[in-house]
């Protein structure tokens, strides 16, 4: 396995948060479980386990429309996500070499 793949990263809805956050500096709650399409708590849980590790940030906001979650990326995170995304892209190369190198017969 490549080294900088990420297991802890590679959960789906991990995944999909960190590279929603990647060009962002901040992102608010409803955002991401909006285009995740996931329940709060699911988001929640997701994001808690993130930042226990140290990938996101997590701010909490009151405001006039009252309270907003926002999360971000850490440095370490960012670049976690750059290194995982890296990995994912040098396997898929590998695969899509190692089936250009077989002939397949009809």
């Amino acid at each position: 396995m490549d080294s900088d793949f990420d297991e802890f990263l590679h959960a789906p809805a991990r995944l999909t948060i960190v590279a929603l956050l990647a060009p962002a500096e901040w992102a608010e709650f409803g955002f991401l479980r909006d285009s995740i399409g996931t329940s709060d708590s699911a988001l929640s849980k997701q994001v808690s386990a993130l930042a226990a590790e140290g990938y996101v940030d997590v701010r909490k906001q009151a405001g006039t429309g009252g309270r907003r979650t926002l999360v971000r990326l850490t440095p370490w995170g960012r670049g976690a996500f750059v290194r995982h995304a890296s990995a994912l892209e040098r396997i898929a190369a590998a695969a899509r070499g190692a089936r250009a190198g077989h002939s397949e017969e009809v």
